[in-house]
């Protein structure tokens, strides 16, 4: 089904903002790892790379002036590798400089091989008060075919020790699909994190990542249908558990979701910091959406001066709106508020509503009380919901094209929580 895509954009209110924080060091490079991450071959540079960061928002801060960030995200990497002082200060400097209030949502990624655990203590003090563990597997074999750093044994240790240190919101990531992982060795995994009562889990498959080791050298992975068997076990298992899937590849307790990650699933705002991060912010003086990343290597990014930190930046054309915010509010389970697509693009709905019918007739969409998200078919099928959203002139360039490809290529994100 044909349709006109908008051309002009006016925003009436912003949409909802976060902020970003990306450390990028690690122990040891995952073979599966396409993030911006780097192994540790010395000491970090905790201070100066903690000053930059601040220099990083500061410069930042401008383009968001009078709003108010919701939650904070410290990913990498591993930042579980800096100090807990790193992290109190980091975390100062960022209240003083964006008001962020005191509950607002902190969450930090922490490696269960990359932490003295006796930390997490101080991080809770430093203002940490969610933390997503890396266990990916309890399955030893398959930690050291994944090339993580830890073993079982520390990754039941990491997540004792969060509790025990007061963390009450705790999100695990787990990987299935793994080297010559069967349904039953997927299901033990799943089990026996179940077991520690997690409010979150990150539930995901491996895949292969263009520019990782596992891309050139690919390892021996389950077929489609051992996959989809282990997908359906899980769904089983957690439902049982309490947990509900509201993501395609996040499930949580009740009222637990990330209210970060929903933040982006949802097309808000974020500002990123950070060798390599990215960031999305609206502009309701010229009704833009600016897409912004900075420069990836860490000596390059810290060693900048504050304006040349940024790598580069584009606008996300009016026509391409319905394509990337369907590409993100699709993936949850209950999809979105038709009046939220308005809010938080500043474009009109009804240019898509041509596209949304095919897909309700199609059994693919399902449209109720001002709501709109994918049938259980639908969910499974994204690629095929997407490609209803995308403009049709074959000779557009730029952002309309890169989105596409990305539609084309949807999978279940690495580190979604």
């Amino acid at each position: 089904m044909t349709f006109s895509p908008p051309t002009e954009r006016h925003f009436t209110e912003l949409p909802p903002l976060a902020l970003y924080v990306h450390l990028p060091w690690c122990v040891k490079k995952c073979p599966y790892c396409d993030f911006n991450s780097h192994e540790a071959k010395s000491a970090l540079p905790e201070k100066q790379y903690i000053d930059a960061l601040l220099e990083d928002l500061a410069f930042e801060m401008p383009l968001v002036w009078g709003r108010t960030f919701s939650s904070v995200f410290i990913g990498g990497g591993t930042p579980s590798l800096f100090s807990a002082d790193a992290m109190h200060d980091l975390l100062s400097g960022i209240r003083a400089l964006t008001g962020l209030t005191p509950n607002a949502e902190v969450t930090m990624e922490a490696n269960p091989g990359a932490i003295d655990a006796g930390r997490f203590d101080e991080f809770r003090n430093a203002g940490i008060n969610r933390l997503s563990i890396g266990v990916q597997s309890f399955d030893n074999e398959q930690l050291e075919r994944l090339g993580r750093v830890h073993d079982a044994s520390e990754a039941h240790k990491a997540i004792d020790v969060a509790r025990a240190a007061g963390f009450d919101n705790l999100n695990v990531d787990l990987m299935f699909g793994l080297p010559q992982q069967s349904p039953d060795a997927a299901l033990s995994d799943l089990t026996t994190a179940l077991a520690h009562q997690p409010e979150h889990l990150s539930y995901y498959e491996l895949t292969i990542e263009p520019n990782t080791r596992f891309a050139k050298f690919p390892p021996s992975l389950p077929d489609d249908d051992l996959r989809w068997e282990m997908q359906q076990t899980a769904k089983a298992a957690m439902a049982e558990a309490g947990f509900s899937r509201y993501e395609v590849s996040a499930w949580s307790q009740p009222n637990k979701q990330s209210h970060h990650n929903l933040n982006y699933w949802l097309f808000g705002d974020y500002v990123g910091i950070g060798a390599g991060a990215h960031g999305k912010i609206s502009f309701a003086d010229s009704n833009k959406i600016m897409r912004r990343w900075k420069q990836k290597h860490p000596d390059t990014w810290m060693n900048a001066a504050a304006a040349d930190r940024l790598g580069g930046e584009h606008e996300v054309a009016v026509a391409d709106t319905g394509l990337e915010f369907m590409m993100n509010a699709l993936r949850l389970t209950d999809g979105f508020r038709l009046a939220d697509f308005t809010t938080h693009t500043g474009v009109p709905i009804q240019p898509w509503l041509g596209p949304i019918q095919e897909g309700t007739e199609a059994g693919l969409l399902t449209r109720d009380l001002g709501r709109l998200k994918a049938t259980e078919r639908g969910f499974e099928l994204l690629n095929e919901v997407l490609a209803l959203f995308m403009p049709e002139e074959e000779n557009r360039a730029g952002s309309a094209s890169e989105a596409a490809s990305t539609a084309s290529r949807i999978t279940i994100p690495i580190k979604p929580a």
